[in-house]
């Protein structure tokens, strides 16, 4: 519970949320900054983590196959990596990387997103990064959002918050 604000204030709630905000589920940036912090850092981390894993995913399958995934093997990584994050972010809210660096997708309820969502994320994220302006703009807006939110977080009312000590 937030304990910044007065629950006298008329235009907050007990958490210190205004009407508009009460709305959103996902903590208030402004008042609770510490579910925001090193979010950026931590994204561009877990992504290298799990780039390494769909990696060595994507070496497994082209083993399996006894090297015929060699042929195709840039679309055996995309596909690779689209499940892997779809069901990694479906099942837990954040993928491997995500959950060794302690951070976590929530949806704008404060959630952790379903299946839709997890795949719409997952689309959203593989567009733009297919996409060097789309990318470029997502990375500014991390760095620069108050939720640390990238282009297709924001289209979706994503975020990735700091997961909450156990």
């Amino acid at each position: 519970m937030n304990t910044m604000h007065s629950n006298h204030d008329p235009d907050r709630d007990a958490r210190g949320a205004t009407h508009r905000e009460a709305l959103w589920g996902l903590p208030d940036p402004q008042y609770q900054a510490e579910f925001y912090e090193d979010v950026p850092l931590k994204r561009a981390l877990a992504w290298l983590i799990d780039t390494v894993i769909v990696f060595a995913l994507t070496f497994l399958a082209v083993v399996f196959t006894v090297g015929i995934g060699l042929f195709f093997v840039a679309f055996l990584f995309m596909v690779i990596g689209f499940a892997y994050r779809v069901i990694t972010i479906t099942n837990s809210g954040a993928t491997i990387g995500m959950r060794l660096v302690a951070i976590e997708l929530r949806t704008h309820r404060g959630t952790r997103p379903g299946l839709a969502t997890a795949t719409l994320h997952t689309l959203g994220y593989s567009i733009a990064f297919s996409m060097v302006l789309l990318q470029l703009v997502s990375i500014i807006l991390m760095l620069t959002t108050p939720r640390g939110q990238g282009l297709h977080d924001m289209v979706l009312g994503t975020a990735m918050v700091n997961r909450a000590s156990a």
